[in-house]
């Protein structure tokens, strides 16, 4: 009988489990033999969660996951093996979903045999997804949670989940509930956040912070070091504290004004970054493509919300006329009248008002929901790690290597990812 360390991957939005291809190979690659005691790694990536499924929410897609983990388990017992440990990683909206999934593992006695070792996010809104001073934000968060589903709701924190009304994201972060509870079963918590250049999970809710020290890094004279193995991993970071005096503006038409003019990162995504003489016509066509591409995508997402509300009816229904129990229907049963003073809590965490100097447009609105759910995750001993990539447009993709066939610039999340699983304890 071989025992086993099961380690279940978790991919994020819209995703499939071919995006944790890189994951999954260096893990293997990296905990190729048996442990010291002879424990064997053996990795689950997450089927049951793929494409349109997550637009269900955190929750359904969690309970998914769950069932997949139990299953797994039966199928190595009944070849002889046996889980003795169990870790998981999920990234972006996976993170949540492993969140959600550890809670469920928890309420029914997952844990009392099993043993859970590490816990990894990357790239994951454990606070939700900010809002930021600009008309695209206002725009995205409005859509965000009608165009997204139930995901999309708790995404932004406007879904009332609990009985009280309380976010999703806020009960999951509560100490006094299973999602915390089973979290701090883990001898082992580590969350990956991208410092810079994350358009799609910021690093004031990946990072579980509620400020941004690397806003301005251009600018504000931030110095970074960076680990002597993982070159894209910050080993320390610093902040003047005086930041430095900028250079005058270039004159008019100079060369270096044109200098100044120029992008530091590409404005378009990679599929579209095309060489001369093609890029300067995609420029000259984006007014035509910027609102045909809106249109399909607005399109495309609320036919796809559309039909994953006629999913969750169905499972709702399933639910509540059978005998499985979900673990909202448990929460639902148990829920106690504090939760009216942690809405005091979330509405005024903090009674006496301090002056707060006003803040450029690059910085997130910081809400009181994030201040709460970023006070309750912090007391649990959470290392974080953070990933430096400058001169890309978007880094979110990138921290995983999740498209290395198609995109080069992706190779370089490989020094992250080999960190996460060199980081891994069997």
């Amino acid at each position: 009988m071989a025992s086993i360390h099961l380690l279940v991957l978790i991919h994020g939005m819209w995703g499939n489990p071919e995006h944790l291809n890189e994951l999954a190979r260096i893990a293997r690659e990296t905990h190729a033999g048996s442990s010291s005691d002879g424990t064997r790694l053996q990795l689950l990536v997450a089927e049951t969660t793929k494409e349109d499924s997550t637009y269900d929410g955190v929750d359904w897609c969690g309970e998914r996951v769950a069932k997949e983990v139990v299953e797994t388990v039966k199928n190595l017992e009944s070849e002889g093996d046996k889980v003795t440990r169990f870790s998981a990683t999920g990234y972006s909206l996976g993170g949540l979903i492993a969140r959600y999934c550890i809670g469920v593992l928890h309420q029914q006695g997952f844990f009392e045999n099993v043993e859970p070792v590490n816990f990894n996010t990357i790239a994951t809104p454990h606070c939700g997804l900010p809002r930021y001073k600009s008309l695209l934000s206002s725009i995205t968060s409005s859509l965000g949670p009608k165009l997204l589903s139930r995901t999309g709701e708790q995404f932004f924190c406007v879904d009332k989940w609990s009985p009280k009304g309380r976010p999703l994201l806020v009960v999951m972060a509560d100490p006094d509930r299973i999602f915390y509870q089973a979290l701090a079963k883990f001898k082992h918590i580590r969350i990956y956040a991208n410092a810079i250049n994350d358009m799609t999970v910021p690093y004031v809710t990946a990072a579980i912070e509620t400020s941004d020290p690397f806003i301005e890094y251009e600018t504000n004279g931030l110095e970074v070091e960076f680990q002597e193995k993982y070159g894209r991993v910050i080993s320390q970071y610093s902040l003047p504290t005086v930041p430095p005096e900028q250079p005058p503006r270039p004159t008019i038409f100079t060369p270096d004004w044109f200098k100044e003019l120029a992008p530091s990162r590409p404005i378009v995504p990679p599929f579209l970054q095309f060489r001369f003489p093609l890029n300067l016509l995609l420029y000259i066509m984006l007014p035509v493509l910027i609102p045909m591409f809106v249109s399909l995508t607005i399109l495309r997402l609320s036919i796809a919300a559309r039909s994953s509300r006629a999913r969750i009816r169905m499972l709702e229904a399933e639910a509540h006329g059978g005998d499985r129990k979900t673990l909202l229907n448990l929460i639902e049963e148990i829920e106690m009248e504090m939760e009216e003073a942690v809405a005091d809590l979330i509405d005024n965490p903090d009674p006496t008002p301090i002056y707060q100097p006003p803040v450029s447009k690059a910085h997130p609105i910081i809400s009181p929901t994030h201040k709460v759910i970023a006070s309750w995750l912090n007391t649990l001993p959470i290392k974080k790690e953070l990933a430096f990539f400058s001169k890309v447009r978007n880094s979110h993709a990138i921290i995983i290597s999740r498209d290395v066939k198609r995109f080069e610039v992706h190779r370089q999340g490989e020094s992250v990812i080999r960190h996460w699983a060199t980081s891994l304890i069997l």
